[in-house]
């Protein structure tokens, strides 16, 4: 099982998608409650573009119990796979679990402000992109203004007299 889990990440790796994906699809079918192989075989589907297809796979993998860095990721595709099908509240809630567990992670947080964006909370969604830039930026000339652009974060609607 090992051997073949890690061919088909070697595949996918290599831009051989489609043939990771059918690799991952068999290796479901012989070990249906392997979480690892369930949250790769979403991750390839995801891949090929067909979103819908790996939802269960990443709730089943979940469900199973990962490791923490497997978690991580898994709920990162999961809320953006919500989220490029439409189920927004759905998106917005597996990030906010990602941000729970995982509070430094900036790329479930970044994720997370497009489903706000989605959700008409464009306040919000600025707010938490703006801290991801000045906390994360080597931009000099950003960095610069680091102090100002944390000031106004959450404060883009007001007014200054």
């Amino acid at each position: 099982m090992e051997k073949k889990l890690e061919r088909a990440i070697d595949l996918r790796k290599t831009g051989d998608h489609k043939e990771s994906n059918e690799l991952l699809m068999k290796l479901v079918q012989e070990f249906p409650d392997n979480a690892s192989i369930n949250y790769q075989c979403a991750w390839s589907f995801d891949l090929l573009g067909e979103e819908s297809k790996a939802v269960p796979f990443y709730e089943n993998a979940i469900k199973l119990g990962l490791s923490s860095k497997e978690l991580e990721g898994a709920l990162l595709g999961l809320g953006s796979t919500y989220r490029t099908l439409g189920d927004y509240e759905r998106s917005k809630r597996t990030f906010l679990k990602g941000i729970e567990l995982f509070p430094h992670n900036r790329a479930i947080q970044t994720f997370y402000s497009m489903t706000l964006y989605n959700l008409n909370e464009h306040s919000k969604a600025m707010e938490l992109l703006l801290k991801c830039l000045i906390d994360t930026t080597t931009d000099d000339k950003i960095l610069s203004y680091k102090n100002a652009v944390d000031f106004y974060s959450n404060k883009l609607d007001e007014i200054w007299e």
